[in-house]
């Protein structure tokens, strides 16, 4: 019985009824409000919506997703060494990558 629950089409359709339980459940214990011009405005925060959407920059995103692909794959090469000359090398070389990546 329990390897027949756990087949993906079976998993998924429980799942999916268990969403579908709770979520109704959040429906039914939900506050009632009153409808109201402002709980249809774009921006509902005392500011005007302003129509020109701003381009955000990923630039510090890539630096520290960078930073910490480079400490997790040394911590990675350290871990599986033997603490040898050459791995006082690689950890050289890894702080000064890492101090490259803070300092910009």
């Amino acid at each position: 019985m329990t390897n027949f629950l756990l087949t993906p089409l079976i998993a998924f359709l429980v799942y999916g009824l268990a969403v579908s339980a709770v979520s109704g459940l959040g429906r039914l214990f939900a506050a009632k409000g009153r409808k109201s011009q402002f709980k249809s405005e774009p921006y509902a925060s005392g500011e005007d919506y302003d129509p020109i959407p701003a381009a955000p920059g990923y630039r510090q995103f890539f630096v520290i997703a960078l930073f910490f692909a480079v400490l997790h794959l040394g911590v990675i090469m350290v871990g599986s060494s033997d603490l040898s000359s050459v791995t006082v090398v690689y950890l050289l070389g890894l702080i000064l990558a890492l101090v490259a990546l803070i300092l910009g």
